[in-house]
């Protein structure tokens, strides 16, 4: 297939003039003409089908730049933008907690968030410290992190599953002076007490769980009802490029990792979603995934903080409760990931259903499986679906509702929004390098790990990495797109078609060849998972002499040798063309090489 190349841009701006309805002369068609005799048909085909598409991106993209580059230039902060928002609608309610019923206007979060700037102000924290919240998610888990924020002080938010030393070891790492908790989490933090330092603060924060208050420890409420909630005489001087907070990423390995978010990803992320997906005002936002991760706390509330609109708050999905809360609410927009769809279609038909007003489905990981069939039931009429992680900056978007796409790439203007599909190598997955010393573009409907090119003068291209500057370098390619620049590596397969959709692929280290073919574990996850009912599914690869890569977990350490484990196995029989109970002769068969899979 031919690429697009600079003989193709002239043709580009013909096929859009005739798009657009724009008047274009008879050596223009003459021109075309010639470009299609000569073979170019199919990129024009490219162009006819996805010129709108990239028009409508571009747009997205340029208001975004240009929204950016207005609060960069005021020395604009989330802060100070809430502030603003917050002033323009006082008594327009922000935040809804579905589980209490308890409802925050923008007055109120704005009067809670000025108390913690002036409390933890007058406790002596000064910008640059850091605080770690640990709290389940409610108003008052936006409320700190904003107050905190309003005086410069950063927060780490952790994961309120975190128990004994992946909590210990995260609350080390942070470098937090103070950890705030909920009275709902007393347990966990006793558990770690003994491994932290004298000199951290703790603040417990709502009612107290049945083991009392620990010891050193403050009640946070009745200090914050005793603070000022009049807005900072003397703000922090901080800007967009600064830090705001810190996430905890999962990761395939090791412990979490705390990646960094400065203001200006905070916005572009709300920003994209807000966009891309129209959302207005009047929208009211259900958002029940967790508050110290990217999607809830940024996706979700930064639609909130940002853009004014209420967003209603659930601590925990409930697949009972979800289509309750939206009519209940008013919701009109939802957030999900992959499996909250996959719980709701296994629900029984309800009522509410079918009496929401929800009109679209922002999220990821939603199954091409069941995609047509949560729209059709449910009655949602776009499904927002994206890619991204906390600290990347090659985050893509479904603006069109393309089925089983997570996003696209232009194919008419690629260098606009530079990310990359590369070839790597399966076993060890580092990256593949041309003759000079480049990495490899893969092709339409070759898996690739996707890569972002980096610069740190623009807000939608940088990458500020983790707290762990090892961490940060492992992440960053050098000579990717050219000689000498830096690229952002995703650690993530997709695959690419001729239109330049994306598709999900894997995480890597996740697929593995069968009959020379790339296999993903999530497609077989989504097959089984359907012919199971949804049914909770996880595959990974195991280590079979001659075929497989090893993977170091300890399911895949068990393998498939029937010694190693309980469950009950089994293998695909070409022959008798149907699967079989795999014993310990047919395990010692396979691994002597006598027989094959």
């Amino acid at each position: 297939m031919r690429a697009p190349g600079a003989g193709s841009a002239s043709v580009v701006s013909l096929v859009l003039l005739w798009l657009l309805g724009l008047p274009w002369s008879w050596s223009a068609a003459a021109a075309l003409g010639v470009y299609v005799g000569g073979g170019g048909w199919r990129f024009l085909r490219i162009v006819c089908k996805t010129a709108r598409r990239d028009l409508f991106a571009l747009l997205v993209l340029i208001r975004v730049r240009l929204e950016l580059r207005h609060h960069q230039r005021a020395r604009h902060t989330i802060p100070r933008i809430f502030q603003v928002v917050a002033q323009q609608q006082p008594d327009r309610l922000a935040l809804v907690d579905a589980g209490s019923d308890v409802c925050w206007t923008f007055a109120q979060l704005d009067a809670y968030s000025n108390a913690v700037a002036n409390l933890f102000c007058q406790l002596g924290f000064t910008p640059g410290d850091v605080v770690a919240i640990f709290l389940e998610g409610r108003p008052e888990f936006v409320g700190l992190w904003l107050g905190l924020a309003k005086v410069g002080v950063e927060a780490a938010l952790l994961n309120v599953n975190l128990r004994r030393e992946p909590l210990a070891f995260c609350l080390g790492t942070s470098g937090a002076k103070a950890l705030i908790f909920g009275g709902e989490l007393t347990a966990a933090v006793a558990e770690v007490s003994g491994q932290l330092g004298k000199s951290l603060l703790k603040f417990c924060s709502g009612e107290l769980g049945p083991e009392g208050i620990l010891p050193d420890t403050q009640l946070l409420d009745p200090l914050l009802k005793e603070a000022s909630t009049a807005p900072l005489a003397q703000p922090p001087d901080k800007g967009m490029d600064d830090r705001l907070f810190y996430i905890y990423t999962s990761g395939t390995t090791g412990l979490p990792k705390a990646a960094i978010v400065v203001h200006s990803r905070y916005y572009r992320i709300a920003a994209f979603g807000h966009h891309a997906y129209s959302m207005q005002v009047a929208d009211v936002l259900y958002d029940c995934l967790p508050l110290y991760h990217t999607a809830g706390n940024i996706m979700g509330v930064g639609q909130c903080l940002i853009y004014g609109l209420t967003v209603v708050l659930r601590k925990k999905f409930s697949a009972s409760r979800f289509w309750d809360d939206c009519v209940k609410y008013n919701c009109t927009v939802v957030q999900y990931i992959g499996e909250i769809c996959r719980y709701l279609l296994k629900q029984p038909v309800r009522e509410a259903e079918g009496r929401h007003r929800v009109r679209l489905a922002v999220g990821n990981g939603l199954r091409p499986a069941i995609w047509e069939e949560f729209t059709e039931r449910f009655g949602v009429r776009q499904i927002g679906e994206f890619y991204g992680a906390t600290e990347c900056n090659c985050s893509i978007a479904n603006m069109d509702g393309k089925v089983g796409s997570c996003g696209f790439n232009s194919r008419i203007l690629p260098h606009v929004y530079p990310i990359r599909l590369v070839k790597v190598n399966e076993d060890t997955m580092e990256l593949l390098r041309d003759a000079q010393g480049l990495c490899i573009p893969c092709q339409a409907g070759e898996p690739g790990l996707l890569v972002g090119q980096i610069n740190q003068q623009d807000p939608l291209r940088r990458f500020d990495g983790y707290i762990s500057e090892s961490a940060t370098s492992k992440k960053i390619a050098h000579s990717v797109f050219r000689k000498g620049d830096s690229a952002y590596i995703s650690g993530d397969v997709l695959v690419m078609d001729e239109l330049g959709y994306m598709y999900f692929r894997d995480r890597s280290g996740d697929t593995f060849r069968w009959r020379g073919e790339n296999v993903s574990t999530t497609e077989v996850e989504g097959v089984l998972s359907r012919l199971l009912g949804q049914t909770d599914v996880a595959v990974y690869g195991v280590a079979v002499p001659g075929t497989f890569k090893i993977q170091k977990t300890r399911l895949q350490h068990e393998g498939f040798d029937p010694r190693q484990t309980s469950d009950r196995l089994f293998f695909l029989d070409l022959k008798q063309g149907h699967y079989l109970p795999l014993d310990q002769s047919v395990y010692t068969r396979i691994c002597s090489g006598a027989f094959a899979l």
